[in-house]
């Protein structure tokens, strides 16, 4: 199998926020059904899922992920949140269902045969390091799979994860709070096609009950900071993202009404949001075409 991409100079980057990320499969499931392949594609927490879906070229499998999956009875909830599992049950969600088989397969000859450079994004609980894993990394299905589950832990919510001796949660508790940017320019790219999954005026506060994030991660000092303090990388990542529109260096895809949140797992209200990401994309299609040159 051969694949080429034609768009070389920009990158593609999926902001996280669980759920919400039903919106962006719509932007996925665009620009696969318009043959708009990015050379470059980078993710952090439920934007790795939406990366690893463009870059094994399944705009079904982008949309049932965030969409039907959410009715299977195993996908989680108060009884797994209490097994240790999390309240989404991110071993099945992530480390099963992908499988030859199982009930949302995942094509990984085509995500392999992909020339694309990608990143998914995690913070390392130990060392208050983010990590960006690359296809070196991602080479067998099961560590794409464990990878993509580390990128997407929700902290409290999902357990973290162990890879090879170290502890991994939601990438968003990174330097830029959750817009694998860095990334990017870490690549050499200064263009960009940024998925956001709030709305333009959105602002993010500061974070409820410190405490209780001091409590639960005793464990691992790095990560109390780290997430107490998310909401000013956060909003300020998102101010220079705006700018970087601004000046033509980057086209932002912005909600134009973000109706659910990142822990709805009602089918009618995802499936709606999916359909407003979609049909949103494919008004800026020919923006979107014009920014990359095609």
């Amino acid at each position: 199998m051969e694949l080429t991409n034609n768009v070389t100079d920009t990158a593609l980057l999926f902001e996280g926020g669980g759920m919400r990320a039903a919106y962006s499969a719509g932007v996925v499931a665009t620009l696969l059904h318009a043959g708009i392949h990015f050379d470059f594609v980078a993710g952090i927490s439920a934007g790795s899922s939406c990366t690893v879906n463009y870059l094994s070229r399944d705009a079904e499998r982008a949309r049932i992920s965030f969409v039907e999956f959410a009715a299977d009875p195993k996908f989680g909830n108060a009884w797994t949140f209490l097994q240790g599992k999390g309240w989404f049950n991110a071993p099945y969600i992530y480390e099963q269902t992908g499988a030859p088989g199982q009930s949302l397969p995942f094509d990984f000859d085509t995500f392999r045969a992909n020339p694309a450079r990608r990143r998914l994004g995690s913070f390392e609980c130990e060392t208050g390091r983010m990590v960006y894993w690359t296809e070196d990394d991602l080479d067998t299905l099961p560590k794409l799979m464990r990878r993509v589950r580390a990128s997407s832990t929700m902290p409290i919510l999902m357990p973290p994860v162990e890879i090879d001796g170290l502890t991994y949660i939601d990438g968003a508790l990174g330097p830029t709070g959750g817009f694998p940017i860095d990334a990017a320019r870490d690549a050499g790219l200064s263009r960009f096609l940024v998925v956001l999954t709030q709305e333009r005026e959105y602002t993010k506060s500061p974070q409820r009950n410190p405490w209780l994030v001091e409590a639960w991660f005793r464990k691992f000092p790095a990560v109390p900071p780290a997430l107490n303090d998310r909401w000013l990388r956060y909003n300020r990542t998102r101010e220079e993202l705006f700018d970087l529109q601004s000046s033509g260096q980057a086209y932002l895809f912005v909600p134009k009404r973000m109706e659910i949140s990142n822990a709805t797992t009602d089918v009618p209200s995802l499936r709606a949001a999916y359909e407003a990401g979609y049909a949103q994309a494919q008004e800026e299609l020919g923006p979107i075409k014009a920014f990359l040159g095609l």
